[in-house]
């Protein structure tokens, strides 16, 4: 077992060498990620030195990051995106320690509440890692980044890819990848069908 600290930067060559790649890989597979919501940032992020560097945190420079560049708050992004503004902060989570933790901290302005804070505070949709703003940012996104492709659209064809690459791209996986490259990992992927849902236990 490492920290996150221990297997970052400059460690991270020799926990590669320690533990192996397979290995590694497997971890990766039957580790969940943490959910995204409110009370879940690592605090390894939150007091972030890279090689001896001066410590950082992550997730207030996040909020800070995202007021320099001037994203809307949650109530002004919800309305751009077409959707209901929330009208009080009992709206914003089904957990009332949080709501009243919100208002606590933007001195009961809900128009100033962070985009983050407030997509992080929402419930998720059931079955999804997402809340319901961040998955219509999701859907949004990921539709118009295959649709604006050449590569996807226009171009997906013999002429570009040539018949042999057609073959090779409609018959690889994230599954194939890994074990193209780590077969030790074979029996156990052999029916997983998506990489991204969890692995097996050996």
């Amino acid at each position: 077992q490492h920290t996150l600290t221990g297997i970052a930067g400059s460690q991270a060559r020799g926990v590669v060498q320690q533990v192996g790649m397979a290995d590694l890989f497997y971890s990766f597979g039957i580790t969940h990620p943490g959910a995204i919501t409110l009370h879940n940032y690592p605090h390894a992020l939150q007091n972030l030195s890279r090689d001896g560097e001066v410590k950082m945190d992550l997730a207030a420079i996040d909020i800070l990051r995202d007021r320099e560049r001037g994203i809307p708050r949650y109530n002004e992004f919800r309305r751009l995106m077409d959707l209901d503004p929330i009208e009080k902060f009992e709206d914003l989570s089904d957990n009332k320690d949080w709501c009243e933790e919100i208002r606590h901290v933007y001195s009961n302005d809900l128009e100033a509440v962070d985009l983050q804070v407030g997509m992080y505070a929402e419930p998720l949709i059931p079955g999804f890692g997402f809340s319901e703003t961040a998955f219509r940012v999701f859907l949004l996104m990921a539709s118009r980044r295959l649709q604006s492709d050449r590569f996807y659209t226009t171009d997906y064809n013999e002429q570009t890819y040539t018949k042999t690459g057609l073959r090779w791209i409609e018959g690889t996986t994230l599954v194939t990848v890994l074990t193209r490259h780590l077969p030790v990992l074979q029996p156990l992927l052999r029916k997983q069908e998506n990489a991204f849902a969890p692995w097996p236990a050996r």
